[in-house]
């Protein structure tokens, strides 16, 4: 491994730590894991290990037991290569080329403006050090990574039949300390896309720019329950509502940078006659002084903008500004609806990620999870009414199957056990609305037994991701206990 770059590498567990930091300084946001998977290959060579990549990109690297353990069943220990790229406004990053500046803030590691990528580089660096050390007993292991787990889960989806020889499946893409899941929500992209008419400039009409700008963000699975605000969702209300008085025309939208984010920003290029400047500025005034008023105490940071632009294109026809407008601000948005069986779990959701304008249309990304297929279907439903109200097209993408809880899993139980003997206190056992891979990996593998566990980390998919120092020791404990805990194979 290369010399260790940040303080970070000196916190115990040291062995997680300092995979954690050299992960850092490699750039690998989704579809940009090329470099940091060729380090991993190059350090498993050199380490005398059994490395291979598949043609989707996905890594998998292959372990003997420790002597004496060579009849338990085999385990695979599963994280994703790459993280969200999500900075703040003023941060100046290029997450393709630049690496992440980790730091320890009391308890916790954050990064400097920008995603930490703890999630799931604090996985993958525990899969490496497990891979590393000569002191952790355990049997036949393998370590799955996989790609482009964030945008589209294409590793999963990608991963062949008969590649993994594991009995096990031990997924480290958990959030909470304490808590290990047997079942995840499934999900669906959609896509809505407007298509452009615009209508010949009028001269004399000033042009501005106005926004949304200071929320939190957050994951779009893990965070939809807590009412963090949907930039796009805000700024949809400020043009189709509040600023319906100024015969504002719309030149662009853009807001949101992914579809499982929940958006911080959202932008509208706009232009209005001149003698309608003083109450365009008003109207601006009274909607920021309102989001205060409605958000400030969840999100405290909430400014509303509106500065001069320069933008040369001519309006969007009345009629496509209507339609457009109509439909994001009547779009459903948040929690839809909690589950019946698994109390304080969102069942059914909807996330507004992005507004994107192109040359010849307007695309609205959605991503909709669900725990239930029905649930899926009914948001589906929803937006295809939304669309043809809009009278535009509305296309679905990317769908994966949720995991269905096994209430007789071993590995279940064998988590359990281990867990309270080391902390007296049995953990919660959960179903997370969130995508994890494991519900894809049960159609290549329909009988591996899977669970998915990991250190605290707080608002991943935001510039506010952290990651709990001690937790991730327990984790480590944790992962540790299992491995020598697995049983022997039926004779």
């Amino acid at each position: 491994m290369e010399s260790t770059v940040s303080e970070i590498s000196q916190l115990s567990p040291r062995p997680v730590w300092a995979f954690f930091d050299q992960i850092c300084a490699i750039p690998h946001p989704s579809y940009h894991e090329s470099q940091l998977a060729q380090f991993i290959i190059d350090w498993a060579k050199g380490r005398g290990l059994d490395v291979r990549q598949d043609q989707t990109g996905n890594l998998l690297i292959r372990k003997p037991a420790t002597p004496g353990m060579e009849n338990r069943k085999g385990v695979v220990l599963q994280a994703h290569l790459d993280m969200v790229p999500q900075k703040n406004e003023h941060t100046v990053h290029d997450f393709t080329r630049d690496p992440i500046r980790p730091y320890v803030d009391g308890d916790w590691v954050t990064a400097d403006g920008t995603t930490l990528g703890a999630d799931n580089g604090i996985g993958m660096a525990s899969c490496l050090a497990v891979l590393d050390a000569d002191d952790i007993e355990h049997g036949p292991l393998e370590v799955l990574l996989t790609i482009n787990e964030e945008a589209g889960m294409d590793g999963a989806f990608g991963l062949e039949a008969g590649w993994l020889n594991g009995d096990i499946l031990l997924n480290t893409d958990s959030e909470q300390e304490g808590e290990v899941y047997m079942g995840c929500a499934g999900g669906v992209d959609a896509s809505m896309h407007f298509p452009i008419e615009r209508q010949a400039d009028d001269e004399g009409l000033a042009r501005f720019t106005v926004g949304i700008k200071g929320l939190k963000g957050g994951h779009s699975g893990v965070d939809i329950h807590t009412g963090r605000a949907n930039a796009n969702k805000l700024l949809a209300r400020l043009l189709s509502h509040h600023l319906g008085e100024t015969d504002t025309r719309l030149l662009a939208l853009r807001g949101g940078t992914l579809r499982n984010a929940i958006p911080r920003e959202a932008f509208a290029d706009i232009a209005v006659s001149a003698d309608q400047q003083q109450a365009l500025a008003a109207a601006i005034d009274d909607f920021a002084m309102l989001m205060k008023a409605e958000l400030g105490q969840l999100e405290p940071q909430i400014t509303v903008i509106l500065e001069p632009c320069d933008n040369p294109v001519a309006p969007l026809t009345r009629a496509v500004q209507s339609r457009l407008l109509a439909a994001l601000n009547a779009a459903p948005n948040g929690v839809v609806r909690m589950s019946d069986d698994i109390p304080g779990v969102v069942e059914t959701s909807l996330n507004l990620g992005v507004i994107n304008t192109e040359e010849d249309r307007i695309t609205v990304l959605f991503l909709i999870r669900s725990l239930i297929d029905s649930g899926r279907e009914m948001m589906q439903g929803m937006l295809q009414s939304l669309a043809s109200l809009a009278n535009v097209t509305v296309e679905f993408s990317g769908a994966y199957p949720g995991w269905k809880p096994d209430p007789d899993s071993q590995i279940m139980h064998i988590f359990r056990d281990t867990y309270e003997g080391i902390y007296q206190r049995k953990p919660d056992i959960m179903v997370i609305h969130a995508g994890l891979e494991c519900g894809l990996f049960k159609k290549p593998y329909p009988t591996m037994d899977m669970i998915s566990f990991g250190p605290t980390i707080k608002f991943p998919h935001s510039p506010d991701e952290k990651v709990h120092i001690d937790s991730v020791g327990h984790y480590w404990q944790q992962m540790q206990a299992i491995l020598k805990a697995i049983p022997a194979k039926s004779a």
